[in-house]
């Protein structure tokens, strides 16, 4: 088993860590995302927002016909 952990990077063995990680605010501040890479910040923001929208829109009720 110890052999195993040495393969594991620290990163891995820290559950729950946010050393190194960079937090992006959205919704107003009602939901946090951590992520390591500050350069994909806008990156995350728009996948969010599209993955909100979305979601919204398949929960929408549908017009009656």
């Amino acid at each position: 088993m110890e052999r195993n952990r040495l393969k594991i990077p620290n990163s891995k063995l820290l559950t729950g860590s946010l050393i190194g990680k960079y937090p992006i605010i959205l919704d107003g501040g009602r939901t946090t995302i951590f992520i390591s890479d500050i350069s994909k910040e806008s990156e995350t923001r728009e996948k969010y927002q599209l993955r909100k929208d979305n979601k919204l829109f398949l929960f929408a009720k549908k017009p009656k016909t």
